[in-house]
């Protein structure tokens, strides 16, 4: 029974193992995305800066404007990055604990199945053993 429940351990840690990596994916996925945003925010910027710089009698009276809430909407994805990157060190030490547990299991799995072969073998030797002694006294009665 003992050996069945290990073995039903290895496989939930196998799958607890995974769906670490699938959340741990996703929250590299969400940095990539936050990552792409800053950048595309940050070439929106340089355009309006240059669109800014061409009509200073028009646009350019409204730059400061778009400029104030630029930095606003750069410092939530800033801080939505610290968010995500703070998740992402969690989700690992998360995944890195759950693949030793994983490790674990199976380590000890290894060492029941050697310690039973090893039986196995023992058991299997002393049996073969059996039999030339047997066949060795038979020989030793028997008249030549």
């Amino acid at each position: 029974m003992a050996q069945k429940g290990l073995k039903t351990l290895i496989r939930l840690s196998k799958w607890n193992v995974d769906e670490k990596q699938r959340i741990l994916v996703a929250l590299q996925g969400r940095e990539d995305e936050i990552l792409s945003w800053i950048k595309q925010s940050e070439e929106q910027l340089k355009e309006e800066q240059r669109i800014a710089a061409e009509d200073s009698t028009g646009i350019g009276f409204s730059y400061g404007n778009y400029a104030s809430a630029w930095l606003n909407r750069r410092e939530q994805l800033l801080a939505m990055l610290d968010m995500v990157r703070a998740e992402i060190v969690r989700a690992r030490d998360d995944l890195a604990d759950a693949f030793n547990e994983l490790k674990t299991y199976e380590i000890t799995q290894r060492e029941r199945d050697r310690r039973a072969q090893a039986e196995r073998d023992k058991k299997e030797q002393t049996f073969l053993d059996e039999i030339g002694l047997n066949i060795h006294r038979r020989r030793e009665k028997q008249p030549n």
